[in-house]
């Protein structure tokens, strides 16, 4: 039995009927990819790693990886106090003044973190406007919950906001930065921040599920089975979770980090930033946090040990983990808004010979 037959096969034992791509990674590239169910359930098209599919807010390590970029260059500053404009918004001052992107990518900035379930727009048309978005969502949510740097505690508007720091500093909106510093060099040609050309999948949602009350209505497509569709959308907010794109290109994505920031020959960042990325030096109540990468707390004593960036929403459901020890990593993709990630992740260290 193959590699690929082996990975179909514990695919199918683990989660069953759902929908999901996994793609295993080495720093040599895929080692073993496999999909099951359908990319829709009502054309019956099969998923594949060449899909497309909502990030959510396994973009952050994208966000991470650009403004690491930026840092080596010395046009950002790690460990400065940070000079934007959406800053200024936050209280207490004298807290919001000392804040940096070492802070913000660690979510040691003491940011509020509101639901963002409804940060969505549909795909055929345009998202708020940058600036405006994020300073409506600090204006609601102004004051900081502890001193920055004294504690750890998940945010999407830190994510936010590195992107308002990145744009701030190189003169350029976000998602070109990424494009330029990230995307393209890596070659990752069908992903981006919009749907292109390529085969999308559709997103189901469980028809009794809780959170479809607290979805907008345009949102809900076809009911089939169990089910709802989800009709294609973008998220507002492009630096937490606003990235669209194939398990294939991620996976290229999790080799580049895997080879210590290079790939096919191409250095994206240094060995001393990937390695410093993936170093896990501050502990929260849900994740222990690199920069960027993070480790459930609950599995902080994980042997082997991993880190990962979860990316989940209504209607997708992703991880992207490396065992750096093992140097192995899974890209799980799938289009259903629960399954069993974690163990589809785990079928990486089957890869290992």
């Amino acid at each position: 039995m193959s590699a690929e037959e082996r990975l179909a096969a514990s695919l199918r034992d683990v989660v069953g009927t759902s929908a999901p791509g996994v793609v295993v990674v080495g720093p040599d590239g895929v080692r073993a990819s496999s999909a099951i169910g359908r990319a829709d359930l009502v054309t019956r098209a099969p998923m594949t790693d060449g899909v497309v599919m909502p990030w959510f807010s396994m973009t952050k390590i994208a966000t991470a990886t650009t403004a690491i970029r930026l840092v080596e260059r010395e046009i950002l500053a790690l460990d400065a106090p940070l000079s934007v404009p959406a800053l200024e918004l936050l209280r207490p001052g004298e807290w919001a003044e000392r804040i940096t992107l070492r802070h913000l990518l660690q979510h040691t900035a003491g940011l509020a973190n509101p639901v963002p379930v409804r940060w969505i727009h549909p795909a055929d048309r345009p998202g708020p406007a940058a600036e405006d978005f994020l300073a409506r969502l600090l204006r609601k949510h102004p004051k900081l919950r502890f001193e920055p740097g004294s504690r750890s505690s998940y945010t999407n508007l830190g994510a936010l906001v590195v992107g308002a720091v990145v744009a701030h500093a190189s003169g350029t909106p976000f998602e070109s930065v990424v494009q330029r510093e990230v995307l393209g060099p890596v070659g990752m040609s069908s992903t981006g921040f919009a749907f292109g050309a390529g085969s999308a999948a559709t997103g189901y949602h469980p028809r009794r599920g809780p959170m479809r009350r607290l979805l907008p209505r345009w949102v809900l497509g076809e009911p089939v089975d169990r089910w709802v569709g989800l009709r294609p959308f973008l998220l507002d907010g492009a630096p937490y979770g606003g990235l669209v794109g194939t398990a294939a290109d991620a996976a290229r994505f999790l080799q580049m980090h895997l080879a210590d920031g290079q790939i096919d020959g191409t250095r994206v960042i240094s060995v001393g930033s990937a390695t410093e990325m993936r170093h896990v030096n501050t502990r929260g109540r849900r994740f222990d946090l690199g920069l960027g990468w993070f480790v459930p707390a609950r599995d902080r004593s994980a042997d082997p040990p991993y880190v990962e960036h979860l990316g989940a929403g209504a209607g997708f459901f992703n991880v992207m983990r490396m065992y750096p020890t093992e140097q192995v990593g899974a890209v799980v993709m799938g289009n259903a808004t629960k399954y069993d990630v974690d163990a589809v992740a785990r079928l990486a260290l089957d890869s290992r010979g």
